[in-house]
């Protein structure tokens, strides 16, 4: 009596057709998981929020240490990675740096997992 299972070879060789070329690149892979990784920080996100809702649509960053209770250059960290990540804009006035979202920004990064 044979227990194991019958594999139809044709069946079995079928499922391992390589499907293509992968959809995301590596390098584009890499890209949008900087986006992933500048938002996976709950003071990042804070920083984003506040920004958002600044009525002028930018913040001076002497504006950004009090409300997350974190020091200047611990702040400036954060807004660095969110700049590299092209979710803020950065304008540098005198000795201030001024940010703003970057338009379309946050609805790029809501669709790049609707788009994988």
């Amino acid at each position: 009596m044979n227990l194991l299972p019958v594999i139809d070879q044709a069946t079995d060789d079928a499922c391992c057709i390589s499907a293509g070329p992968p959809a995301l690149g590596a390098e584009e892979a890499k890209q949008k998981a900087l986006v992933f990784k500048a938002l996976a920080d709950p003071n990042r996100l804070r920083l984003l929020s506040i920004v958002k809702a600044e009525s002028s649509g930018e913040s001076c960053v002497c504006d950004l240490t009090d409300p997350l209770d974190l020091g200047q250059p611990t702040v400036s960290h954060h807004l660095k990675i969110l700049v590299e990540a092209g979710l803020l804009h950065r304008e540098k006035r005198g000795t201030w740096a001024y940010y703003s979202l970057v338009p379309g920004a946050l609805d790029d990064a809501a669709g790049i997992l609707a788009n994988l």
